[in-house]
């Protein structure tokens, strides 16, 4: 982002409709059980089956070389998403672009885990269908933007 660019977008952020825009998605959120705790456990627990799993774990093992740092980037990427917080400023579709072990495949795997992991978790059916109308989103969004080729697809 260009600097103008980010100072207007830093201005928009801290506009007096941007922080109650923020505010009452907090409240929203807090209603059915979803706080920074609840996104630190969700990412722990979440993260911790990722490792086990057959299919993902070497994915991530072989990229991740401290799981620590990465993990408090997760949550604050998740904490942005779940309650706009606007704490994660990462870049997540060039960070999967370097990992050429990714698959298509793995989306869903990674979403019916997290899907998994939430309904084990969540105190409220809410806050699972919050988490996953978010997460499925993101998933093809970041499906599309690794996979999706449009001029070999017609080559094919």
């Amino acid at each position: 982002m260009a600097c103008c660019g980010l100072m207007a977008y830093i201005r928009f952020m801290s506009s007096p409709h941007a922080l109650e825009a923020r505010r009452r998605i907090r409240e929203e959120a807090a209603a059915i059980g979803i706080d920074e705790a609840f996104i630190s456990r969700l990412v722990d627990e979440f993260y911790a089956r990722v490792r086990q799993h057959p299919q993902l774990g070497p994915v991530f093992d072989g990229t991740v070389t401290d799981w620590p740092e990465h993990l408090a980037n997760l949550k604050q990427f998740w904490a942005s998403v779940a309650l706009n917080a606007g704490a994660y400023s990462g870049r997540p579709m060039q960070a999967h672009l370097r990992v050429p072990a990714i698959e298509p495949a793995h989306f869903g795997e990674w979403l019916y885990l997290f899907e998994q992991t939430l309904r084990d978790l969540a105190p409220d059916e809410r806050a699972v269908e919050h988490f996953m109308v978010r997460a499925a989103r993101i998933g093809e969004s970041l499906k599309l933007g690794l996979f999706y080729r449009p001029d070999q697809d017609l080559k094919a």
